[in-house]
């Protein structure tokens, strides 16, 4: 059967709304769960494991993320991922070099965190009173906060768990010495990224390569080689004018790719709608983030969630809570929703697994 958009575009959907599993093992088939603080009904890691996790509520990744062996930690975006495919990006090399005063206060830090087993930022400053600094989008920061994160990044301190969305750290202790193959652990990283949201078109491809300067930045310069093994070792093909790349062994027009009848409210950083150049030749319109947009200049909304349906994206939902109660508010690409009774039923049913969701959260940050 000649491989078609529609095939593609099922195929995309299908294999990321995979059968609901457990917290752990949803994670694991993810590879990489994006992070958002925005909470709009709740945040962007919530809205994506609430579609594929067995009963999940709001809240339930910060609340079990102790127990479930998993990391907080840079990728191709910040977020949630497994702790082996945290450790492939470790030892990192920063490619910005502290100064010796820097190590000096990192060093000091880390003996505190050490003696403290757990620390929170606040008892951090308080001990070392670093001042303020200028945060990267002009603002005024606590320089112990932004040691922290460089920190973090450089593998010296892990999240420990989270308290009310602010991260705890611990001491990370370094991984044994020995020899390993960074082409090797490159390969892995780039196919985890392929999977997670495949089929991807050439160019996001090798977009999704190049962030992994973020992932792995002591690799920058063999990242160009990776992404040309990526281009030999995953299947392709060309359709519409597009190349696209997705897993060996998979077949995009294969019968096991099938949709459901549930309509879904998808976060603007779920797998399926993350790619803004696939979203467009999947569906020929153009969905925007719009939560950092001017509110007159607004299209969609503050926090617009792609509605999905069989498998198309027909519209958006604009979602808040207020004392309890869930509100919503659509909008539709042909300008009304579709007429078919089942559509109703389904948009009810996926209102109503919300709530759930939501129950016992706090309001919208909306």
């Amino acid at each position: 059967m000649p491989l078609s958009l529609e095939h593609l575009r099922r195929y995309a959907i299908a294999r990321s709304l995979f059968k609901p599993t457990t917290l752990k093992r949803a994670i694991g088939k993810l590879g990489f769960v994006q992070a958002d603080p925005i909470r709009a009904p709740a945040r962007a890691q919530d809205l994506t494991l609430r579609h594929r996790v067995i009963g999940y509520r709001a809240g339930d990744l910060e609340r079990r993320y102790a127990r479930l062996g998993v990391e907080e930690d840079f990728f191709v975006n910040y977020g949630f991922l497994p702790r082996a495919v945290q450790s492939l990006m470790h030892p990192r090399i920063a490619r910005h070099k502290w100064t010796k005063t820097s190590m000096r206060n990192a060093q000091a830090v880390l003996e505190f965190v050490r003696r403290r087993r757990v620390a929170h930022p606040r008892a951090v400053d308080a001990q070392f009173a670093h001042g303020k600094v200028q945060n990267w989008f002009g603002g005024s920061s606590n320089a112990s906060t932004q040691l922290l994160d460089a920190m973090h990044y450089r593998g010296l301190l892990r999240v420990a768990r989270r308290e009310g969305g602010t991260r705890v750290y611990a001491a990370r202790e370094p991984a044994a010495a020995g020899a390993f193959d960074p082409d090797q652990r490159l390969d892995t990283l780039v196919d985890l990224v392929a999977a997670k949201y495949a089929p991807l078109p050439a160019r996001t491809l090798s977009d999704l390569v190049y962030r992994l300067r973020i992932a792995a930045p002591q690799w920058e310069k063999r990242r160009r080689a990776a992404l040309a093994r990526a281009r030999e070792r995953l299947a392709s093909a060309q359709v519409n004018g597009v190349l696209w790349y997705w897993p060996a062994g998979e077949r995009p027009q294969g019968r096991r790719w099938r949709l459901d009848e549930e309509v879904r409210l998808l976060t603007p950083f779920d797998p399926i709608v993350w790619d803004r150049r696939r979203f467009e030749i999947f569906w020929g319109w153009p969905y925007r983030f719009e939560a950092y947009t001017p509110a007159k200049k607004r299209k969609l909304g503050y926090y617009a969630l792609p509605l999905l349906w069989h498998d198309q994206v027909i519209g958006w939902g604009n979602v808040g809570v207020k004392h309890g109660v869930v509100h919503t508010a659509f909008g539709y690409v042909s300008g009304k929703p579709p007429a078919a009774a089942d559509f109703n039923r389904a948009l009810e049913a996926e209102i109503e697994r919300l709530r759930a969701f939501l129950k016992g959260s706090a309001d919208s940050d909306a």
